[in-house]
């Protein structure tokens, strides 16, 4: 592989000259053709290396899913630059340490995240770029600020110079993670880490050269930016961008577009499957539906496959570019519940996190490791989180439980960090939820562990479902009594009107929990969710003295 070879910045200048009059990106009601698009991009690099962005740079971005936010990724490729999106969704302070963790030189922002830059950046700090047509309309910037209409200085710039040339192991994005276990930390995702992910997908996944592909995740989370979104421009294809998720339009797009390339996670298949209209839609062109990034629910395979989708379940993080695993789609009937095997340039093995020894025997549970061209080999800044995550023969340490069965197919259990570990006995949190996920009206299910005096730790359902009546403890107790161990069973239910999620749409169960011990009363959790105290009649005695709440 020669330098040069792999960034998507050449690529795009390549489509540009073999088929410019073709639509690289339906932004909204825009179509922007392949000639465009790469005007585009040279006229916002000439942008940033005017403010002096260099090879290694880091140039972030705070805003929505937008034809610019992809200009703006592929002119920092274009000048060997590192990308750094940002969740918009941050407060000032949250995002402040991210800017100074990335040690950015320049920051762009849709208008109307200006007021969280200037608070973060105040009058000083990296150089700033207003994305003119990214968000609602506000005032021009005033005499001798520091921001200047992103818009305004490409068209100064003209056409830039031609793509840097990018090696495998040169950081192409830094892509920070939700930080659920305290401050979040940057994924360097180099160019061969993307390239090869491209690669693995390619070859199992039905994929097309020019295909169509929907993207409506957010792209500050891998997925939604590499997924099939830099591979539908590397290969030449179309590429529907959406500013955020809405489960009619994008049943609208998937039809009226002829998507053939989606990635999601299992919430907005659901919202998808919800929407009017449905049952009747012409989903025929739709070849990879790829669902992940939270336990799929097998009902929710089924349904797709009753209207002649196949969902392919896969795994995989942002550290993995972003897919590790994927199910064959002949597969999916036979085996709803796995997340498939590895891709063919990607090594897997479980670990006994206890022990530290591979584990051989199938459905025995390890840690997940993987091994790949496509895995990142560092954290930005932090060779502490380096050396935890990745071993010297670079495995690395999901952090993600699973196992595999007699067919070789892994099945990913939990988070490590959620399992609940009740009376010395590991609960998965998942596997409870996968069982739960048929009760009727049930919207969505969360499985959390809070203290418990007894047990230590005791498993609470966190139930989103639509209509009447709720599901009492008695009724999810004895809907999976008879396919769970009991100390696996709920000992408490809550009912709540919808889920907290972090910023790459994924159960937020760190704030779940939060929430739990914030209501709970010292002798543990109540019993029907409404978070009052137990009857008087049960005493001080906790959920799992009730008589019929047994373990």
């Amino acid at each position: 592989m020669r330098d040069g070879d792999i960034g998507a910045a050449r690529a795009v200048q390549f489509w540009a000259g073999t088929a410019g009059t073709s639509t690289a990106i339906v932004d909204e009601d825009t179509e922007i053709s392949y000639a465009r698009l790469a005007r585009e991009v040279r006229s916002v690099a000439g942008a940033l290396a005017g403010g002096g962005v260099r090879r290694g740079d880091r140039v972030a971005y705070v805003g929505r899913n937008s034809a610019t936010l992809l200009s703006a990724a592929l002119a920092a490729v274009h000048l060997g630059a590192v990308f750094v999106p940002l969740n918009f969704r941050l407060t000032a302070s949250e995002l402040a340490y991210l800017l100074d963790d990335a040690g950015a030189h320049t920051v762009l922002a849709d208008e109307e995240f200006r007021p969280v830059v200037d608070a973060v950046t105040g009058p000083a700090g990296p150089r700033r770029f207003l994305l003119s047509g990214a968000g609602p309309a506000t005032a021009a910037p005033a005499a001798g600020s520091r921001w200047e209409r992103l818009a305004a200085a490409a068209a100064s710039a003209g056409d830039g110079h031609d793509p840097v040339p990018v090696r495998p192991d040169d950081a192409a994005l830094i892509m920070y993670t939700s930080g659920t276990t305290g401050r979040p930390k940057g994924a360097v995702l180099t160019h061969g880490n993307l390239w090869w992910n491209d690669v693995n997908t390619a070859a199992v996944i039905e994929t097309r050269l020019r295909d169509t592909a929907l993207v409506a995740a957010p792209m500050f989370h891998i997925a939604g930016l590499s997924g099939f979104t830099l591979g539908a421009l590397t290969h030449g294809g179309t590429l529907v961008v959406r500013r955020a998720f809405d489960p009619g339009r994008c049943l609208e797009d998937l039809v009226t577009h002829r998507v053939a390339n989606l990635i999601a996670v299992p919430t907005m298949f659901a919202a998808i499957a919800r929407s009017a209209g449905f049952a009747r839609a012409d989903l025929s062109a739709l070849r990879a539906a790829i669902i992940g990034g939270a336990p799929v629910p097998v009902r929710l395979v089924r349904e797709y496959a009753a209207a002649g989708i196949t969902l392919q379940p896969a795994w995989g993080l942002t550290e993995t570019a972003p897919l590790a695993t994927y199910t064959p789609a002949g597969l999916v009937d036979r085996h709803p519940d796995t997340a498939g095997y590895p891709l063919p340039h990607t090594d897997l093995r479980l670990v006994d996190p206890e022990h530290g020894t591979v584990v051989t025997r199938p459905g025995q549970p390890g840690e997940i490791c993987v091994r790949g061209p496509n895995v990142i080999s560092r954290y930005w800044n932090d060779a502490g989180a380096t050396r935890d995550a990745i071993d010297e023969a670079g495995w690395f340490r999901s952090g993600d439980v699973g196992h595999l069965d007699e067919h070789g197919l892994l099945h990913v259990v939990d988070r490590l960090k959620d399992v609940i570990i009740s009376g010395g006995e590991n609960v998965y949190p998942a596997e409870v939820e996968q069982l739960l996920a048929d009760l009727p009206g049930l919207l969505e299910v969360a499985v959390v562990g809070v203290p418990h005096p007894r047990w230590d730790e005791t498993p609470v359902a966190v139930l989103v479902q639509d209509g009447e009546p709720k599901a009492t403890l008695a009724d999810i107790r004895a809907h999976a009594g008879d396919r769970l161990a009991r100390f696996k069973l709920p000992t408490a239910v809550r009912h709540w009107d919808t889920l907290p999620r972090t910023g790459s749409g994924k159960i937020d169960k760190t704030a779940i929990r939060a929430s739990l011990l914030a209501e709970a009363e010292p002798t543990g959790p109540t019993r029907e969710g409404d978070g009052r105290p137990e009857p008087s009649s049960a005493g001080d005695r906790t959920p799992a003295d009730v008589p019929g709440v047994e373990r």
